[in-house]
């Protein structure tokens, strides 16, 4: 059994340097470029896939778009959710990295984005005022910023309800998503401890193929890349 996992193309603020989280910013010109390749490489290796899970955010979304497009798989059905969505980076949300470095300090700033548990500071009214009107999360409890820890606890279960029933109908399986949400998978599959999961990466727009064993655990994971 086998699940691919792929983290959506470079956004704009990727590109900026800038925290993003559940800001809603489009792929940039060389982001579509990379899931145009991701979609080369799958379909020269043989991919096909029954079923598409994405986040809600349209850099995810148009990512697996042109992921099917390039395999010729634009029909098959796609779930999208919110429990994949990006790590909440709280008040860090806009800020450029580099400046809030010179702020806060380098210690303090890897403190936030590595470590598995420490929260970012608060979102201000300012930062979720525009999540808070979306009507993709009405009626949810929005949070004010998440650590890894907090976007794991989201993660797996949508994982438990959604994503591993089709594994278990034998259906073939790509995940759309962002670099945090898809380490809180790969966290769980590979049962990875808190302290090793913050060093481990996922560039944009590579395929992760996970094999999973017997009792749906991560037994083998590998990055595809062009020749």
């Amino acid at each position: 059994m086998k699940i691919v996992l792929i983290r959506h193309g470079q956004s704009t603020w990727n590109l900026q340097n800038r925290f993003t989280g559940w800001v809603d910013v489009p792929l940039t010109e060389q982001g579509e470029s990379e899931a145009h390749r991701a979609g080369r490489i799958l379909k020269n290796q043989g991919y096909e896939f029954d079923v598409v899970f994405t986040s809600v955010l349209q850099r995810a979304i148009k990512t697996s778009w042109i992921v099917l497009e390039e395999l010729q798989q634009m029909w098959i059905p796609q779930y999208k959710s919110w429990q994949l969505n990006e790590r909440h980076y709280g008040g860090l949300q806009g800020l450029d990295k580099a400046e809030t470095k010179a702020k806060y300090g380098d210690d303090q700033v890897l403190l936030w984005r590595r470590s598995y548990d420490v929260l970012p500071p608060v979102a201000g009214p300012e930062v979720n005022k525009e999540i808070t009107n979306d009507r993709r999360y009405q009626g949810l409890s929005l949070p004010q910023g998440e650590a890894l820890k907090q976007t794991v606890e989201r993660v797996l279960p949508f994982w438990e309800s959604s994503i591993l029933p089709e594994i278990k109908k034998q259906k073939r399986v790509l995940v759309v998503a962002h670099g945090n949400s898809l380490r809180a998978l790969v966290k769980h599959l590979g049962q990875i401890s808190d302290q090793d999961i913050v060093h481990f990466e996922f560039d944009t727009g590579v395929p992760l193929v996970c094999e999973l064993d017997e009792k749906f655990q991560l037994k083998s994971k590998v990055f595809l890349k062009e020749s």
